[in-house]
Parts: structure tokens; sequence; C-alpha cells
């Protein structure tokens, strides 16, 4: 019955019948005022969306790229550095020794090294900003100074970064973009008075907060579930910002993709009628995905009918989250139906599209039908992702599988991520293969990568589940030195082992110690 309904809803979509959609409304900024960059607001494309944003939104080299020269001072500077956190003035005179020349390039590549470890980071960067003293000489640039900052931020070393800030207002290199990726800091720490704090202090900056900015407050809000503190200040500037369509987005979105409360939606999205905001495909598209990843494909197809008979052309990311909601309810022919059904209609499939068959695909097992899928994908020119790669790994049976999965994404300009790396050791460490970890571990800085935190707590619990405590316990220290708190089970069992260890040497001394007494007393009877 379901596969007759949806039959009848794709066949409609081919047809006649969409009106054209609503007119745009006039923006409320007029085109040459600032503008601050502002994170992209997911529309509810799926569990299959591409593109958001990542948490340090600015470029780094690639190592590879780097003339050699560059090359070397990057990692004389990276080896300099590294062990920072342990001892910072041995840090310092180890740079001051290593060599290299300072320049923004090496810099901003060093940085990029050193980015998981903001102690060794900030090594770097003060070794630089030195240069230009006594006499003048380089000096750290707006590039090298927001990629600092990002770290910082990272990390969670607000005052450093403030104080940084500061001084690159003084030095004229601040920017808008500088202060958003401070708030989103500040968001992602759930420190939300902070955040609303960097957003009034934008006219320092000579930004007045206008309607752009306030939206991307609003998404950096959204973004780490500071879902509920978002929705109350949408609904409390009305004054200042006057309700449209888009702010409302953004917090139905948050509700829909970043919380993932079907419950919390339709309630916002009762809201927005009750408002009088009107509803947009963007509205659409994130209450689809809503139902889309709660499993409700009769929800999705009645929404994606109201939508159709509203008079609202889908667009793209709508038809990726129908088409996601599809294959996860196992009608994979009825969501490559409908692939088909848009691109009639002048849509063209993207990764994301691909990405949304292919993962549900995946989490079935029906692994030669996401084989098939990816083949179709790469053979149509797209580009596949580093979700294509999660989703075919996860279900990868064996070490050959994952290296020419591995090789794969080589060929095609795909780089793995600091995840995908955690996800092949965990993998790797079940299988008990000792010997493809250690190739994985090893392979990160060839990839431009450092490991981080999650990275040597997955790979310590590993070597430990294995039998490799004295590697383990060896990482553990070396992890210590980067400065990684590590996590209090990791603590725990590194403890129990080294307690363990000693109370064994303490019997083994001790039953040494008695066996000697025993002799000694048996010659004294002799």
């Amino acid at each position: 019955m379901l596969r007759r309904v949806l039959a009848g809803a794709i066949a409609r979509l081919s047809g006649p019948g969409f009106s054209n959609p609503p007119p745009r409304r006039r923006p409320l900024l007029p085109p040459n005022a600032p503008r601050l960059s502002t994170a992209r607001v997911p529309s509810g494309g799926g569990e299959g969306s591409e593109g958001e944003d990542d948490d340090d939104p600015f470029s780094f080299p690639d190592q590879q790229q780097l003339p050699p020269d560059v090359a070397r001072g990057v990692d004389a500077v990276v080896a300099a550095a590294e062990g920072a956190h342990l001892d910072a003035a041995r840090a310092g005179a180890l740079l001051e020794q290593c060599g290299a020349a300072a320049s923004e390039t090496l810099v901003v590549a060093a940085l990029s090294r050193l980015r998981n470890s903001w102690a060794a980071a900030h090594a770097a960067f003060r070794w630089a900003a030195a240069r230009g003293r006594p006499q003048p000489g380089y000096a750290p640039g707006r590039h090298a100074c927001h990629s600092m900052l990002a770290i910082l931020a990272r990390h969670r070393r607000f005052d450093d970064a403030r104080a940084l800030l500061d001084e690159m207002r003084r030095r004229s290199l601040a920017s808008p973009r500088a202060v958003l990726l401070l708030i989103r800091r500040y968001c992602a720490a759930r420190d939300v008075a902070s955040a609303i704090a960097a957003f009034r202090a934008l006219p320092s900056f000579g930004i007045e907060p206008g309607v752009v900015q306030f939206h991307g407050l609003l998404g950096a809000l959204c973004r780490y579930k500071n879902v509920k503190d978002a929705e109350h200040l949408l609904l409390s500037s009305e004054r200042e910002f006057p309700f449209e369509t888009k702010g409302f987005n953004i917090v139905l979105n948050g509700w829909c993709n970043m919380v993932c409360s079907v419950r919390e939606a339709k309630r916002f999205w009762t809201v927005m009628e009750l408002r009088g905001v009107a509803r947009d495909v963007v509205s659409y598209g994130s209450m689809i995905s809503c139902f889309s990843k709660a499993g409700s494909l009769d929800s999705v197809m009645k929404l994606f009918n109201r939508m159709k008979e509203a008079g609202i052309v889908p667009d793209r990311k709508v038809y990726n989250a129908v088409v996601h909601a599809l294959a996860k309810g196992r009608c994979v022919d009825e969501a490559r139906a409908l692939v088909r059904s848009m691109e009639e209609k002048g849509v063209t499939p993207d990764t994301a599209t691909y990405n949304s068959l292919i993962r549900p695909l995946c989490k079935a097992r029906q692994v030669q039908e996401a084989r098939e899928m990816f083949d179709e994908m790469v053979g149509r020119g797209l580009l596949a992702s580093v979700r294509t790669f999660h989703a075919l790994f996860d279900v990868a049976t064996s070490p050959t599988e994952v290296f020419d999965l591995l090789d794969k994404m080589k060929t095609l300009h795909c780089e793995p991520e600091m995840d995908t790396y955690i996800m092949l050791i965990r993998k790797f460490c079940r299988w008990k293969q000792h010997d493809s970890v250690e190739k994985l571990w090893n392979a990160m800085p060839a990839n431009g990568l450092t490991p981080d935190r999650s990275a040597y707590i997955v790979f310590i619990h590993g070597l430990f589940l294995n039998g490799k405590l004295e590697e383990a316990a060896k990482y553990y220290e070396e992890m210590k030195a980067k400065g990684f708190s590590p996590e209090e089970k990791t603590e725990s069992m590194i403890q129990a082992w080294r307690s363990g260890r000693e109370l064994a040497k303490a019997s083994a001394s001790a039953g040494s110690r008695s066996g000697s007494v025993s002799l000694k007393v048996t010659r004294r009877e002799w």
C-alpha cells in the first residue's frame, strides 16, 4: 500500500502544476551595508547533506604544495614547539635555535600542523612574533593571527583569544569574521552570555550589528544546540530585528537538524504560523529532514505533498531529504525513481543526493546496492565526500578492503579527516589488527594531521584492550606531554595497570628475599 502511495506521489511530482515560487522579500540591509561572514545555515538536506562549516573557517596550506625550504622550516618549527605544554622555556629555546626563517606561509603551515596542541601552536606563534624585535623583520599577518585565534578559541583559551583579538584590533588586523569565530566557540562552550556580549561588541570593530550579523549569532547558537536560547533571543528581539522567514528558519533548523526533536520542531512550526511568518522551501526542507531522521516516512511524504499543494517548488535539499527517507525506509526503487524525477525537473543530483542513498543502504547492510550507487556517482563525475567513504568504511569487513578504500580516497583527491582515522583505528582494534593500527597512526603526519585528544584516547584504549600495555602507557604519557587531559576512564585504566605492575614487582621481590632466608636457615640447620 505504502509503495503505491509513494509511486503516486512521485508520479504527480513529475507532472505539471507547480506554480512559480513566491517573490523574494526586499533585503532589510542596503547592498553596501557592512557584512559579517556568517555560517551557512543548513536547510534540511537530510543526513546526506554536505558542506557544513568546520569549526575553524580559516584555510591552511597543503604541506605537499609548500616550497622545499619552507617545508623544511615547518618541520623544524613543529619539532621544536612540541612539548611546550611541559616546558615552555625549553620549547622557546629550541625554536630560537631551529634555524627556520619566519614567513606568513611558514607560520600558517606550522600552526596547521600544531592546531591540536594550543600550547605548541602558541609557542610557535610567539616565536614568529618575536622575529620583528628588536629590529624590524617578520610580523604575523592577518592569516597567521586568524589561524592562531581559531586554535585558541577551539581549545577554549578565551582569555588568550581575547588578548590576541585586542592586539589584532590595535594593528588593524581584526575582522568581523574573527569576531564571529569567537562567537561560535562561545556557543560551542555553551557560554551564551559571552557570545551575545561579543555580538554587542561589534561596533568597536566598525560594524554595526544588523540582520545579517544577528542571523550569524542565531546560527552559531543553534549549531551547538543552544536552540532554546536562540528562540528566546529571536522572539525577544522583534523591535530591533523585525520578524522574517530566514531568522525563523534558522531556529526551526536548529530544532529539526541539530536537536532533532520532532515535538519541538512541530511546536515551532506552529509558532511561525501564529506569528504570521511565511514558510518557504527552506522551512519545508527542515521539517522534511526532521521527519526523515526520525524514520517517519509517512510524515515525509505527506509534508512533501502539502508543499507541492502550497505551490512551493522543491529544491535539491528537499529532494535529498526525501530520497534519504525513502532509502532509509528500504524503498530503494522509489528513491531512485525520485532521483530521475528531480533530473527531469531540472534539479541535478549532487554528492549529497548520492550520500542520501549510500548511507542508508550501508546502515541496512545492503552493501552491493551501496557500491553500485557509489560507482554511479563517480561515473557521473561527482566528487565523493568524506561522508561517502565513512559509510563504506563502516561496512568494510577486512583490512584489505579498508586500505583499498583509502587508496580510492587518495585517487579521488578526498583527504581523510581526523574522524576517519579515529573510526578506522577503532575498527582495526576490534579486529586485533595491531600492525594496521600502527600503520594508520604513522600515516597521519603525512596527511598534515596531528593526533588530537580523541585520537589518543581511542588509540590508547585499543592498545590496552589488545594487550599492548607498555605501548598504551607510552602513548598515555605522550598524550599528557602534549597537553591533552585524559578521560577519567583512561586514567583509571592506566593507573590500575601500573598499580598491578608495582604490586607484582613487590611480590616477586618479597618472594625472592623469602627464598634467600629459607636457604640460609636450611644451611644453618645442616
